[in-house]
């Protein structure tokens, strides 16, 4: 009998380091939950490792939990990347096509896909995931690879999504310090998608915003393709920061205020809400800022899907819906609920994502092929485009 599958999904957050351990048996596509372990991070600050050491330690911490609650030995995981170093680019790519009789090969969709590559600019960066958009052929775009079709000039537009090569570095030697070896590195948003998004949504367009501790991450979905990701550094901490400076309290108190866990006449609710409504408005004046520049502003039939642990105040949905002028809502749990095993809120996303993830090969899947995220072979992410 065909052993189950287990796959593990490693999400180091600036606040809170989440491990999930999910097993699949042969055929199914609904795991079970083996383990949903968390504890405080160290050494991180907006989504990056600021001392290696400490993240080493939050890692091996979180695995030893995760390997006592599942009885699984961890050896290999997906991990997350969602720090302010993260950017997305936008190329073309292109190619003349070789065969004499005009019809498009292989050989022309690698040439395009190359081309694409060498426009990108990668001093001091690395590329973790690629995503392709479009294609077009003689001007005109293809639905699905081009492949066979016959033409003149073949064009590709593709989203590549980077980081500072050091940032990479680090996670990676934080990682492989902990005794886990590293199968691929994923844009947090990415992952998320994966459990907080319908292939629906993705298809006639959608975005995910994940509302963190210290960072705000975006990521904008359109036939079924990545179209664009960023990264702000802001988050639920500086509302936190905000009430305290507001009511001159602890940062304790102000935290306990934020989630609704103190209720006072001393700090009256409306003044409350006044602070929480004000930052989350500089938040969603950048989110749309943003969507102007990729032309997606009030652009998205699916609306904003909106996670991560900030997004549980009552002000959020609609002060969403306000100011980008779009359907807006909080992300569910509907994927979680079908698996066995305890359901999480919307905060797991990215480290059930991961999990999820690892179950096909990355090659079809991530943009990546085994071990990318720690070679950091370009060309290996390419290779999923191909035939």
């Amino acid at each position: 009998m065909a052993r189950p599958k287990i796959t593990v999904g490693i999400d180091l957050g600036t606040a809170t380091t989440r491990c999930v351990v999910l097993s699949w048996q042969p055929g199914s596509t609904i795991p079970e939950t083996l383990a949903s372990v968390s504890i405080p991070t160290k050494g991180v600050r907006h989504g990056y490792i600021v001392n290696v050491a400490d993240a080493t330690q939050s890692i091996r911490r979180v695995v030893e939990l995760a390997q006592k609650e599942s009885g699984i030995a961890i050896k290999k995981a997906n991990f997350s990347m969602g720090g302010t170093s993260l950017s997305a680019e936008t190329t073309i790519g292109s190619a003349i096509i070789s065969k004499s009789d005009g019809e498009v090969t292989a050989f022309d969709i690698k040439t395009a896909l190359t081309s694409a590559e060498e426009s990108l600019d990668l001093k001091n960066r690395r590329v973790i995931f690629a995503s392709q958009i479009s294609w077009k052929l003689d001007g005109k775009e293809v639905t699905g690879k081009p492949e066979g079709m016959t033409g003149v000039k073949l064009e590709v537009k593709m989203l590549f999504v980077t980081c500072l090569s050091q940032h990479l570095d680090d996670l990676l030697s934080a990682a492989t310090d902990a005794g886990v070896e590293v199968l691929d590195v994923i844009p947090s948003s990415a992952a998320a998608g994966t459990v907080a998004l319908t292939e629906r949504q993705k298809a006639v367009g959608v975005m995910l915003v994940n509302i963190g501790a210290e960072t705000v991450s975006i990521a904008v979905f359109e036939n079924n393709a990545l179209i664009g990701l960023t990264v702000f550094p802001i988050g639920s901490t500086d509302i936190t920061n905000d009430i305290a400076l507001g009511f001159r309290i602890s940062l304790e108190e102000a935290e306990s205020l934020k989630t609704g866990n103190i209720i006072s006449t001393s700090y009256p609710k409306r003044k409350v809400d006044e602070i929480i409504e004000a930052r989350l408005s500089d938040i969603f004046e950048l989110i749309d800022g943003y969507l102007k520049k990729i032309k997606r502003s009030a652009l998205l039939p699916a609306g904003v899907i909106i996670t991560g642990g900030g997004s549980g105040h009552a002000l959020v949905e609609g002060l969403a819906k306000d100011m980008l002028r779009l359907p807006s809502r909080i992300g569910t749990e509907e994927l979680l609920a079908q698996m066995k095993g305890t359901v999480r809120d919307s905060s797991w996303f990215v480290a059930y994502g991961l999990a999820i993830l690892g179950k096909e090969s990355v090659n079809e899947n991530l943009g990546g092929g085994k071990g990318t995220g720690a070679k950091g072979l370009l060309k290996e992410f390419l290779r999923q485009f191909l035939p």
